[in-house]
């Protein structure tokens, strides 16, 4: 099951003692206006082809705009044996709300 992250969860554990990896589903024009430095990007219109790029054993939060294409993304990884996936909760426009807001916002 996928669970929820919040952004302050998340900027917590990408610095932490128990760190995750980060991937960003958005299209490459949406990484053109706000992107996470630590995220890996791979567009869901892609992931079926490169999700060996991945690392199932790891944690792996996932995160998009608000927080609908990230969870689609979750669910198939976890079909394909990933074990620890969450949800980033807002998605980049949560996180440029409440931890990066000098990050530019888009529509």
């Amino acid at each position: 099951m996928v669970l929820d992250i919040s952004c302050s969860e998340l900027a917590i554990r990408l610095e932490g003692d128990h760190p995750l990896d980060l991937l960003d589903v958005r299209e490459d024009w949406e990484l053109e206006i706000c992107a996470i430095s630590q995220a890996h990007h791979i567009p869901l219109s892609e992931l079926s082809g490169r999700v060996g790029e991945l690392a199932p054993e790891k944690p792996l939060a996932i995160i998009c705009h608000h927080g609908v294409r990230s969870r689609h993304a979750g669910r198939f990884l976890e079909d394909r044996g990933f074990k620890e996936v969450f949800n980033v909760r807002g998605g980049i426009d949560a996180w440029a709300l409440d931890i990066e807001r000098d990050m530019s916002r888009y529509d």
